[in-house]
């Protein structure tokens, strides 16, 4: 078996810097040891770091975690980007366990299962040979090259079973964002020895509504993470600014494109390919993973891990389900729906901002769901487990249910009803159509000088360092938002009764813009009373339950802007993400409309350019925006209510 022993990474990076310089004084040496030699007797795991070969000869790096006294083990795999050796090294602990703090690392899952745990550098990456690509798409027409995700995961668990003896010939990949997306790529063409496969918050379409776009806008804020993760192979070069508040630093750049050439951004490969495709053309339907895997047949088994308040990739887990299921003949796919931030199922997740679940519903996942569903497929005669196809966290009254099917809302006997929300005069929201004499729109102001932030300022980076509240803006409370006049909001009467939604609410809006480009944000949102005993610092929360933005240009067609008719009603239709949800009695619910999501999404200059990153400062112009709501001209959100047959 080709090893390299504990610390072997040690000689990699020798290796890669040259030979160590001859002592300049020999007779009085340095008292650092040229190679360290650690005891690792009491050590309950061994460590190897080994660069596996492709295809192509290009080399891995990879780091395998194996239990002292393994036998027939199975093989949890994990590729990454985020640095393999940072992932599995915890050097003041001789136990497996806190080497496998961080990131993607169920690590509980992994120690009580008995896990032989393998993390990869993805090619270019860290200490991974070959050249870099941001989710480098399949071998066709977006790469020319015979190597992919797909292929070097085959030949990576190929080599994994021939060559850890420890194991029993099984692998599961798992993986979160990124590293679901290499757990996606797996399923393409995957290795007979691969037996399930766990993506979690998964990268899927960076267009619809994952990590760069949501239906065109542009994620301004991910400017910083292309940088990050594409400046240097190690990710040692980082993204700079001169504020303290995000809103200042994109607001003094004017457009992306200028912040991103201010920043020398155009050396990257990844933002020189945004700059030149800002619409849905065949560069991003090519690699979206829902077509793909819509495409391809369903061998291996799958659980789908979706986060309902996803502030990074809240599309890619439910588009992956509705591709598959449907050819799902062998009950292969499930669906685990939780109330957390990206990548928090794998943490306590007792709390998400202000929000108490009165659980630890991430330990609850991993101990519950996921380490018995690994167990079944990946042990050798292993029970098999009673997992159920959709296992969903009901946000409002926070209890977990177990559904046959999604959306389905409950065990038996209910079904989902598709429900319209009427945006109508007064500011109030009924499942009322409007009537005829009632005023027809209600107006707001969008000015992109003074454009509306997507949360409190100072507004913060995106980033997980200590401080940092990034994961947790989608449960920001939105009642700053609704006293803007630039923000149109509708408020229903107080509920008497429970109103449970499951499933995606559809955003139709009649609106008019007296410019020629507009963007339009809808946000669903719970009103909580105006005093909640049990937590007071929720009296009168506004809580975003499902909320997204469209770029007006695309109303017609995806891959073909074209300007806005000013000062015309026209219809933007437009699914919002899943949601799972009870509105509860005492509660109100409120929708909210307006023109801007700033920085979290650039800002439309409100006049039709051919490509936003570029638009100049003149471009950025007033409008007059009216949200509609009269017979013929109806604004309303469908909601997905669950409705009982008793």
């Amino acid at each position: 078996m080709q090893k390299i022993a504990i610390l072997g990474l040690l000689i990699l990076v020798q290796a890669a810097w040259g030979q160590t310089s001859p002592a300049k004084y020999p007779e009085f040496p340095s008292e650092t040891p040229a190679t360290l030699q650690t005891p690792t007797a009491d050590f309950d795991y061994v460590r190897h770091v080994v660069m596996i070969p492709m295809r192509d000869g290009v080399k891995l790096h990879t780091v395998i975690l194996v239990p002292k006294g393994a036998k027939g083990a199975p093989i949890l795999l994990t590729r990454t980007p985020y640095d393999a050796d940072a992932l599995t090294t915890h050097e003041s602990s001789a136990h497996l366990g806190p080497s496998l703090q961080g990131y993607d690392n169920a690590t509980e899952v992994i120690v009580e299962g008995g896990y032989i745990r393998v993390i990869q550098d993805v090619r270019g990456k860290y200490h991974s040979e070959g050249d870099y690509v941001m989710n480098r798409p399949f071998h066709g027409p977006q790469n020319p090259t015979p190597v992919d995700h797909s292929t070097d995961t085959y030949d990576t668990i190929d080599w994994l079973v021939k060559n850890i003896p420890e194991s029993n010939g099984k692998v599961g990949i798992l993986g979160i964002s990124y590293d679901g997306f290499t757990t996606l790529a797996a399923l393409v063409h995957p290795h007979p020895a691969l037996k399930v496969a766990v993506p979690m918050n998964p990268m899927v379409d960076g267009w619809m509504g994952d990590d760069w776009f949501h239906n065109g806008a542009f994620r301004e804020q991910n400017l910083t993470y292309i940088y990050d993760q594409e400046a240097t192979r190690d990710g040692t070069a980082k993204w700079w600014t001169a504020n303290l508040d995000d809103y200042d630093t994109y607001m003094q750049a004017g457009s992306a494109g200028e912040l991103g050439r201010r920043h020398n951004l155009e050396q990257m490969g990844f933002w020189r390919k945004v700059l030149a495709h800002p619409a849905y053309d065949a560069f991003w339907s090519d690699q979206a993973m829902d077509k793909i895997l819509a495409a391809e047949p369903l061998k291996i088994p799958v659980m789908l891990v979706h986060s309902l308040w996803d502030q990074e990739d809240i599309y890619g887990a439910m588009a992956v389900y509705k591709a598959i299921k449907p050819k799902d003949t062998e009950n292969k796919v499930f669906l685990v729906i939780g109330p957390w931030h990206h990548g928090q199922e794998i943490e306590d997740a007792s709390t998400l901002g202000a929000l108490n679940f009165n659980s630890a519903t991430g330990l609850y996942f991993q101990q519950q769901i996921l380490r018995p569903f690994l167990d079944q497929y990946l042990k050798d005669e292993a029970p098999k487990e009673a997992i159920a196809p959709v296992t969903a966290f009901d946000t409002g009254t926070n209890v977990w249910r177990r559904l046959p099917s999604w959306p389905s809302g409950c065990a038996s006997g209910c079904t989902i009803q598709p429900k319209p929300l009427y945006l109508t005069a007064g500011e109030k929201l009924s499942f009322t159509a409007p009537q005829a004499g009632d005023a027809t729109f209600d107006e707001y102001i969008s000015d992109p000088a003074k454009p509306v932030p997507y949360r409190a300022r100072p507004i913060q980076p995106m980033g997980y360092s200590a401080g940092m509240t990034w994961s947790e803006w989608l449960v920001d409370d939105q009642r700053e938002q609704s006293g803007r006049q630039d923000v149109a909001v509708f408020v229903s009467d107080t509920l008497t009764a429970p109103l449970k939604i499951s499933g995606q609410p559809i955003a139709n809006l009649v609106a008019s813009t007296s410019g020629t480009d507009s963007d339009w944000v809808v946000k669903l949102i719970d009103v909580y009373p105006d005093e909640v005993a049990s937590q007071p610092a929720l009296g009168g929360y506004q809580l975003m339950i499902s909320a997204d933005i469209f770029r007006g240009r695309y109303r017609e067609n995806l891959e073909h802007p074209e300007p806005i008719a000013a000062n015309q009603p026209l219809l933007y239709h437009y699914a919002l993400p899943t949601a799972n949800h009870v509105f509860l009695p005492g509660h109100r619910i409120m929708v909210q409309v307006q023109s801007s999501w700033f920085p979290l999404y650039d800002r439309n200059p409100q006049t039709f350019v051919p490509n936003i990153f570029w638009a100049k400062p003149a471009d950025f112009q007033k409008a007059t925006q009216r949200i509609y709501h009269a017979p013929g001209h109806a604004s309303f959100v469908e909601l997905p209510v669950v409705t009982t047959s008793n």
